[in-house]
């Protein structure tokens, strides 16, 4: 479920990779062309997409990238929090980039497997009711809402 491509915003390149390479140096992980690559490609599209189509898309663009590479960089990605991976039910992960996204959360059919994202912004103001309530800070939140589409899936 690969979506639409875009060209990176220069900046925003620059600052993911400097995330990137501080947290695999900090992890005391390796540097390759191919991690990198992989970072470049994800914050080129826009969109959820799964790790299989994104090795498939890097393949046909002739990248030199292993299934296992794109698999263990995706997980680098989410532990450096570059990306966010989601469970929408079913039994692979989607992710999507994180780091300059607007925050969002999901409706997801459970018919068709369409991810509509939306904005709500009552959550808000949730979310600063609970941190006040609770005395804690809040880093991220997660709503993903499942239906069915009214007007059959598509």
């Amino acid at each position: 479920m690969m979506n639409i491509e875009k060209k990176i915003d220069p900046k925003l390149n620059a600052e993911v990779r400097k995330i990137f390479t501080l947290y695999l140096e900090e992890n005391k992980q390796r540097k390759t062309p191919e991690r990198f690559s992989i970072l470049e490609e994800i914050y080129n599209q826009i969109g959820h997409f799964d790790a299989e189509d994104l090795y498939l898309k890097m393949k046909r663009k002739s990248y030199n990238v292993s299934r296992a590479t794109v698999y263990n960089t995706l997980e680098l990605l989410v532990n450096s929090d570059l990306i966010t991976k989601h469970q929408f039910g079913e039994n692979h992960a989607q992710y999507e980039k994180a780091y300059g996204s607007r925050q969002h959360d999901h409706l997801i059919c459970i018919n068709c497997g369409k991810v509509i994202e939306f904005c709500e912004p009552r959550l808000q103001q949730i979310k600063e009711s609970m941190s006040e309530i609770f005395d804690m800070e809040i880093k991220r939140h997660a709503l993903t809402l499942y239906g069915t589409c009214k007007l059959g899936c598509k």
